[in-house]
């Protein structure tokens, strides 16, 4: 592989000026311990879990609650020592049924790793590749930086791995909590790489940052210094979505991921920080996934990185961040670019839903009642687009319920980073009908029993 110091992906936009990070990234990560959690039993894009506990029951941090039954899930550990006061049913914004435990806390704390692997390279010699992939299913670790796909099933792969490309991109906009999970964590970020590189029997590690973060940047090449290691770190221009698994890999190492293929398939896995400094958890402190990093911000009166259990409600979180700033709101969770509406309109004490594993952020916007206007075909959408596809023309084609069309057009290549709808002079949610003529054609080859 032939790596360019400026290697670059086709499309993508830069939709910020750095401001939007600055409002969260200037300060440390805030550790907060709330009084009751919500764990949802589903947590990421696969299967929901099955809760193995029921009202009344004790737990302790660390004990499965949620046992997987399906592909795509992970085990669900509680993020608290307490009592099991409610398992409710919940609706999510698609109407579907999710199970919540809901655990009242005892006086406890989170778990805090003081142990050798946060102050200094670890010795790798006798942990072999079956014990860390062992780790990650037993620690429930899925992917933290993405759709949340159980991370041992990526790294049981049959494919050579030459690179593990650690990504620590994070190229949304007002999103920073892995910055300071890097400037923080750094240590256990650079051991967690390392068992990544062993679990897939890879050749080297590369941490891969945009060049909006140069002081996580020099403050990893400084933990690595001069020793022996298999990783090294690797700083790009800032663009988005230099953070998607194709363009990451293009960028860094001038490869193309076939169509309809998957990174592994030119010999690369992706990986997030927040997914390294976990399996580093799980290894050298027996710590299974029951906290993440998040971060609050936009029109709030205090922006900031929280370190918090699982399930920790989002309304505490928003009245930890002072409240709105206004009242006509718009809550996305995750980026703006990619994440799903959370409410509009809501006071903070309304606020339903709680942290998963999966959740990088809440950040509040102004809503803009702004409607569409029709096409003028500009075309600036599929200049824009990092996959190649024209977004304008599946959204015609969606419209008029021509999902064969939008599946000769490539549809399934769609990545949802939004960029086109970025871009969009008439304001039309291109990236919505897309994906959602992704997620069709996906069916029916699912219903034709092709994969």
């Amino acid at each position: 592989m032939k790596f360019q110091e400026f290697s670059k992906f086709p499309g993508g936009v830069h939709p910020t000026d750095g401001l939007d990070k600055r409002l969260s990234n200037q300060e440390s990560i805030f550790k907060y311990i709330p009084e009751v959690v919500e764990i949802s039993m589903k947590q990421s894009g696969g299967s929901a879990c099955q809760v193995v506990v029921k009202q009344g029951d004790h737990v302790t941090i660390g004990q499965i609650i949620g046992e997987p039954k399906g592909f795509g899930a992970a085990a669900i550990h509680a993020s608290m020592n307490g009592t099991v006061i409610e398992i409710k049913i919940v609706k999510d914004a698609k109407g579907q049924e999710t199970t919540v435990c809901v655990i009242q806390a005892e006086e406890t704390k989170l778990i805090e790793n003081e142990l050798e692997y946060s102050n200094k390279l670890i010795d790798l010699t006798d942990i072999s590749k079956e014990r860390i992939i062992g780790a990650m299913k037993d620690s429930g670790l899925i992917g933290m930086g993405g759709a949340g796909f159980p991370t041992h099933i990526k790294y049981e792969t049959n494919k050579k791995i030459q690179y593990v490309l650690i990504n620590g991109a994070e190229c949304e906009p007002f999103l920073t909590c892995d910055h300071r999970l890097m400037l923080e964590y750094g240590m256990e970020i650079v051991n967690g790489a390392n068992l990544l590189v062993k679990a897939a029997d890879a050749t080297k590690g590369i941490i891969c940052l945009e060049d909006n973060k140069k002081d996580a940047a020099e403050h990893l090449k400084k933990l690595l210094g001069d020793v022996s290691s298999s990783l090294e770190v690797k700083v790009l221009p800032t663009k988005y979505p230099q953070g998607g698994e194709r363009q990451l890999v293009q960028a860094v190492t001038g490869i193309e991921v076939p169509m309809g293929g998957l990174p592994a398939d030119v010999g690369i896995i992706i990986s997030n920080v927040a997914t390294a400094k976990a399996i580093a958890d799980m290894i050298f402190a027996q710590i299974p996934l029951v906290s993440r990093c998040i971060t609050i911000t936009g029109r709030v009166k205090k922006p900031r990185n929280y370190l918090v259990p699982i399930g920790t409600k989002f309304s505490d979180l928003i009245e930890l961040s002072g409240g709105f700033e206004v009242t006509n709101n718009r809550l996305i969770l995750g980026g703006p670019m990619t994440g799903a509406c959370l409410a509009i309109n809501v006071k903070a004490e309304e606020l339903e839903g709680s942290v998963t594993k999966t959740s990088s952020g809440i950040v509040v916007l102004e809503n803009n009642n702004e409607g569409e206007s029709p096409c003028i075909r500009c075309e600036a959408c599929a200049r824009v687009c990092p996959a190649g596809i024209v977004p304008f023309k599946i959204n015609h084609a969606y419209i008029d319920e021509n999902i064969d069309i939008c599946e000769k057009l490539y549809a399934t290549e769609c990545i949802g980073c939004g960029s086109c709808s970025y871009v969009c002079p008439a304001k039309i949610e291109l990236a919505y009908r897309v994906m959602e003529a992704r997620g069709e054609i996906n069916r029916r080859k699912r219903e034709r029993g092709v994969k």
